[in-house]
């Protein structure tokens, strides 16, 4: 498998459509042969699924990497924090036998999500009504919000007590904004919970951007898992159906303290065909028996909300246009097994609006709701793929389904997934 991996210091795995890519499993795989790694952007908004040794491991804000025992795993200045989720995940991954102490450094500049944040992410989707973003609602928009407002909390703020006065502010602010409605927070509550949580934390509160800049001039391997996705990312996604960070490769980098040119290979990882959560438009999503079958086969129901997914045909515009923002170095494909069965398979390779053929991804919803999707036809196969282990165990039409996808998009596919397990993975070597 590894055969496949360069020999760069720093990888980024990135989400290259709408999130539940199977991000997990791959940084799963590689995790195994570095020595960090890390976490840059977004809360337990996230939901990455990893079996091992046929125990199923739901991670949402712990980078994946905690699995392996000599894997330090780094939760970044740009991630968000809600402590009692962080806790209960501690809990259940040691309970099923994975040790974290010493192994799990959580940036003094994270910012706190707390229950209020939540309450008004809920609240906040109600007043939009139909136009309702979908959110997961753990809060995690109105934190980034407290964020650039320049009102929140940060994770090493609780070590001092001029937090709790911030936070009363913060709480008077809220309850001004949310008046009428049946907002209502307990401050001196809220302030002794957190007072209580402070020895237990302090042992994982650490300076992360030092640690992960040390590590790299000690010469470690290093892997950041990104959440969510690209279509996902507040500037580059479907806006306002977007999660509320930088989810590329620019998040790392401001998400981490990393600079750009220490990010050196970028892996996207994409699903044989295409699903999204929540609202927006979604030009190749098939109301069909094939959106149906996809649905049934790929067990595509939300890790982190349990929301059905939405399911479509591969989307090479949109893959393109993730492409050209990140430069993937390689790409993993997964799910290809979920395909077999059907006889014919769709891919979208152009968008034409008004006659006219669209250069790259649109940016305004109006338009992307308009599009007509110029579709490849490619036949099927029928056979179970699951136990292929090299490229040439899978079908030649299956081989011509991922070839497809090299040609067009312009990266190679260095990995391909045939089903669940960890070992159900295709290796392609350099």
């Amino acid at each position: 498998f590894f055969s496949t991996m360069s020999d760069a210091q720093v990888m980024m795995v990135v989400g290259s459509q709408w999130g539940d890519e199977g991000k997990g499993k791959l940084v799963d795989y590689l995790s195994d042969k570095v020595d960090v790694c890390a976490r840059c952007q977004g809360g337990n908004n996230a939901g990455h699924t990893i079996v091992v040794d046929g125990k199923k491991f739901d991670f949402h804000l712990m980078p994946s990497g905690v699995v392996h025992e000599k894997c330090m795993n780094v939760i970044g200045n740009g991630c968000v924090v809600h402590i009692d989720a962080f806790f209960e995940e501690i809990d259940k991954t040691e309970a099923k036998g994975v040790k974290t102490e010493g192994r799990i450094m959580l940036s003094d500049r994270c910012h706190i999500v707390f229950d209020l944040h939540q309450a008004i992410d809920g609240l906040k989707e109600l007043e939009l009504g139909n136009s309702k973003v979908g959110t997961t609602r753990k809060g995690i928009g109105p934190v980034y919000s407290s964020k650039a407002s320049r009102g929140g909390i940060r994770v090493g703020d609780l070590l001092f007590d001029t937090w709790k006065e911030r936070f009363a502010a913060m709480v008077k602010n809220k309850s001004r904004r949310f008046e009428g409605t049946d907002f209502s927070v307990d401050v001196e509550a809220e302030i002794n919970k957190y007072c209580g949580y402070i020895d237990r934390l302090k042992p994982y509160i650490g300076d992360t951007v030092w640690y992960i800049n040390n590590a790299f001039k000690e010469g470690k391997k290093i892997l950041i898992e990104g959440a969510n996705a690209i279509m996902l990312d507040i500037d580059f996604g479907t806006y306002p159906f977007v999660t509320s960070s930088n989810t590329g490769c620019g998040g790392a980098c401001t998400g981490l303290g990393l600079s750009p040119n220490k990010i050196q290979e970028r892996y996207g990882v994409v699903k044989a065909y295409t699903t999204r959560v929540g609202s927006g438009p979604f030009p190749t999503e098939q109301l069909n028996d094939i959106g149906e079958t996809l649905q049934t086969v790929g067990h595509e129901y939300g890790t982190t909300t349990g929301r059905k997914r939405r399911c479509g045909w591969l989307d090479l515009v949109l893959l393109g246009y993730s492409h050209l923002i990140n430069d993937y170095s390689a790409l993993c494909v997964t799910k290809l097994d979920v395909l077999s069965g059907i006889k014919e398979l769709k891919i979208a390779v152009q968008y034409k609006l008004n006659g006219e053929v669209l250069p790259s991804f649109p940016a305004n919803l109006e338009n992307l709701a308009e599009v007509e999707v110029v579709y490849e036809t490619l036949p099927g196969w029928d056979e179970d793929i699951t136990g292929a282990r090299s490229f040439e165990d899978l079908p030649a039409n299956a081989q011509a389904y991922v070839n497809k996808i090299e040609e067009v998009i312009g990266s190679r596919v260095a990995w391909i997934g045939v089903g669940p397990g960890r070992e159900a993975m295709i290796a392609r070597p350099n």
